[in-house]
């Protein structure tokens, strides 16, 4: 039996590891019947459960104009940047399918700020949901659907075990995290504006200086830490099968990258761990999953309108 469920963490632009990862399993004949996803693991795992492939993925990746990637839209919400490029990226490889129109059974998470409470996003318009999962709070626009203000998934789950393990909860769970443990955190490079940005150079470097940009700074810091620390709570409660942390902690959220290095740190960091895989299709590990409780981490919202280009 090589069949498996995979939950796919965020972390912004650190999700390409995603996709070397995905393309180690493939190679290692691993089969994955369903995929839950946050924010840049969303992406990822939607864009593979459409029919893509990892070499494919990473082709989209590779014509991506950055100098438009973080444009925003008009009717944008309150946010540093946009989701207009990335949303004309989803656009072309994903298009108007709904979560039924995938090939692979697969679901994103987002938080609702009206609620305080975690939504499951499986229904409905897939690029939509993307869009939700993936704005960051403060970075990226909030996505308003139906009544409620929908913010990055990683806030309260920042990788979705328990959502994997519902989807097929016969199968074990590879959870890949890219966020590094404790001992790391100190490591981790700040939050910056990338190169690319829309917003000039020389008026990011003036408006830095700003008390209050400063002070924003210390908030994302903050809150930084606060997610990196729900990550560990999480994955402790959830306990996947098999955790996977490719070594993608010299990459900000943000940063500009070779694409192809992350994917090479993602399928290094599965080679690693493959003993870990195979072990869990143990009897023992068989017979632990059957008695494992498994819940919806969050309400399902469907969504009932597509997304409209500006």
């Amino acid at each position: 039996m090589t069949e498996i469920a995979i939950a796919l963490g965020g972390g912004g632009i650190r999700g390409i590891a995603h996709i070397g990862a995905l393309q180690r399993l493939e190679e290692e004949g691993y089969q994955i019947r369903a995929i839950a996803g946050t924010s840049a693991g969303g992406i990822v795992g939607a864009v593979y459960a459409a029919g893509y492939s990892p070499s494919e993925i990473c082709e989209l990746i590779k014509n991506v104009d950055h100098n438009n990637l973080f444009l925003r839209n008009p009717n944008d919400g309150p946010s540093l940047l946009g989701l207009k490029g990335l949303s004309e990226i989803l656009m072309k490889a994903v298009g108007n399918r709904k979560f039924d129109d995938l090939d692979i059974p697969f679901a994103c998470t987002a938080v609702d700020i009206v609620s305080s409470q975690e939504v499951v996003l499986s229904q409905g318009y897939v690029v939509e949901a993307l869009l939700a999962t993936s704005a960051f709070p403060g970075i990226f626009p909030p996505q308003d659907i139906g009544d409620t203000i929908l913010v990055d998934g990683g806030v309260l789950d920042p990788v979705p075990v328990a959502l994997a393990h519902y989807l097929r909860p016969d199968l074990p769970v590879v959870a890949i995290c890219l966020s590094p443990s404790a001992e790391g955190w100190s490591q981790i490079n700040p939050l910056k504006i990338p190169e690319k940005s829309p917003i000039p150079r020389p008026l990011i470097e003036q408006f830095s200086k700003l008390r209050v940009t400063q002070a924003f700074n210390i908030f994302a810091k903050s809150m930084d830490i606060t997610s990196r620390m729900m990550t560990e709570l999480r994955l402790n409660i959830d306990k996947p099968d098999v955790l996977i942390r490719p070594d993608v902690i010299q990459y900000g959220l943000i940063d500009d990258v070779d694409p192809y290095e992350l994917v090479k740190i993602g399928d290094h960091a599965v080679k690693d761990a493959l003993d870990e895989i195979r072990q869990s299709f143990s009897i023992k590990n068989t017979i632990s999953r059957r008695f494992k409780k498994r819940y919806l981490p969050g309400k399902v919202l469907p969504i009932e309108n597509g997304f409209e280009e500006s």
